[in-house]
């Protein structure tokens, strides 16, 4: 159970409240926590603010106004009420207690403190340093919007609120962090999402203990997770504002993380993780075919190499006809070793490329593919079929959508290859047996992981097999439980 703290009220007198900003945020030590007093009719007028979280514009704007008060007024009792009305900003809101006013002013907005008044005033003058939306590198479409999430959790829910219009849409804003103080928002439509889900969530958040989470929505998702340990990744990632409006329109619930330009969606599956944005910008046939060809790509990353493995070590599985399956010559090295030193060697080219400056990265792929890949072979420690079936594993690693699925992805068929390796067809078997039992077992927040193939649900798995045309696809998926299972309205009469 978290501590409550006892909460230290606003004073009526100025100097204490100043006091207390002096202990608390280090006010005259700390460079960026901006004060300013002034005098309005013979009473102080202190505010207090973060330099660049705040509008500089804003600011002087609005002491522009305060200070008009000694011209146009004389009422001193009436200062605090008339301070409250020359406060010209969309957002203002009085606090009576000084932790408010702390976090408050350390997410950027600005606190105004009047000499014997026992609440101060907050006005929303945040301006987050950041970027402009822009279309995410790993979600591009070759039509479609080109916008997309970025750090700042307010365009965030702009760009989501743009995309659905209804007054039943919500933005519920939470904090997590005893130190961070991070604004984490849960984004769901009121008729749509299940209110226990929503529940369920607002409970685990709140239930968070922390300093801070600098790793924004990730920390997030670690703490959603009931297995620690798990390879698969529960919870979807997208910053695409479109793919995030769609499955708050199926039910889903949107969790943003200030900071962080990619949003979790909540529940997920399996075949979650293997959509994609373009499948749903072409027509419902060429979406089909770029969903098949894209499991396709999924299941050769995982069982492409166990299975020639097992041809290799075991010639006699293979018919005649594919008799030409396997090295053609034996190397100095066993194909085992080999298999896994050029997975290795793949994981080494995918990582250096994350850490190399895009100008170099061209180059050093070329250096990797032609040096080093044509070395390799003619010294004899790899030979060229272990080099095409790796490549075309990693490829289809690729072709996956979720990054976190295809490194998964990859940790599977590394326990498959080496159950292959090992003990041969019955370890294969084995190996896989025990994969699937493990996703069977998995569940996204009480939501069975490979749903709708198991349980198994006809009518969503043709949903999830071909892309159906969207006057079609008129009902929710079950496994969120919608409280309203029908996406198209009847027409008013």
């Amino acid at each position: 159970m978290k501590k409550k703290k006892d909460k230290v009220p606003v004073s009526a007198n100025i100097i204490r409240n100043q006091e207390y900003m002096e202990k608390r945020v280090g006010l005259n030590v700390s460079f960026d926590v901006g004060f300013r007093e002034i005098i309005i009719l013979k009473k102080k007028v202190q505010l207090y603010y973060v330099t660049g979280l705040c509008d500089t514009s804003v600011i002087q704007e609005i002491l522009e106004m305060i200070i008009e008060i000694n011209d146009d007024e004389s009422n001193k009792k009436k200062l605090p009420e008339i301070i409250e009305n020359r406060l010209v900003h969309q957002q203002v809101e009085a606090v009576e207690t000084m932790d408010e006013v702390v976090d408050q002013i350390l997410s950027g907005l600005i606190a105004f403190f009047v000499d014997g008044e026992k609440r101060a005033f907050i006005v929303d003058g945040r301006t987050y340093p950041g970027r402009s939306p822009e279309e995410p590198d790993t979600e591009k479409v070759i039509r479609g919007s080109r916008d997309g999430f970025t750090e700042n959790i307010i365009e965030n829910t702009a760009l989501t609120r743009r995309r659905i219009r209804d007054e039943r849409l919500r933005h519920e804003m939470l904090k997590v962090g005893e130190r961070s103080k991070t604004d984490i928002c849960i984004s769901y439509v009121q008729d749509i999402a299940d209110q226990d889900l929503v529940d369920l969530i607002k409970d685990k958040i709140e239930s968070i203990e922390v300093d801070g989470i600098s790793m924004a929505d990730k920390a997030i998702d670690e703490f959603f997770i009931d297995r620690k340990w798990n390879h698969y990744p529960l919870v979807r990632y997208t910053e695409r504002p479109d793919v995030a409006a769609s499955h708050l329109l199926e039910g889903h619930v949107i969790i943003m993380v200030d900071t962080s330009p990619s949003v979790i969606i909540i529940p997920t599956t399996f075949f979650h993780h293997l959509q994609h944005a373009e499948e749903y910008r072409q027509t419902p046939a060429a979406g089909t075919f770029i969903r098949f060809i894209r499991y396709l790509a999924v299941f050769l990353s995982m069982y492409l190499l166990p299975i020639w493995l097992l041809f290799v070590l075991d010639p006699t599985l293979l018919p005649k006809e594919l008799s030409f399956i396997g090295p053609s010559e034996e190397g100095n090295i066993p194909i085992l070793v080999q298999i896994i030193l050029a997975e290795l060697g793949i994981e080494f080219l995918r990582m250096a490329a994350i850490h190399t400056p895009t100008p170099l990265a061209t180059s050093m792929g070329l250096i990797a593919a032609v040096l080093i890949g044509q070395i390799a072979i003619d010294v004899g420690m790899l030979s060229p079929e272990v080099i095409l079936y790796v490549a075309i594993s990693a490829i289809g690693s690729y072709v996956t959508p979720s990054y976190e699925l295809s490194i998964a992805n990859k940790l599977t068929g590394l326990f498959l290859i080496l159950g292959a390796g090992f003990f041969g067809v019955k370890g294969f078997v084995i190996a896989f047996l025990i994969h699937l039992l493990y996703m069977v077992n998995l569940q996204s927040l009480k939501t069975p992981y490979l749903w709708p193939f198991l349980p198994f649900n006809a009518k969503a798995m043709i949903n999830i097999i071909f892309r159906i045309p969207v006057p079609y696809a008129n009902e929710r998926p079950r496994i969120v439980h919608p409280k309203n299972n029908y996406r198209q309205p009847t027409k008013k009469s």
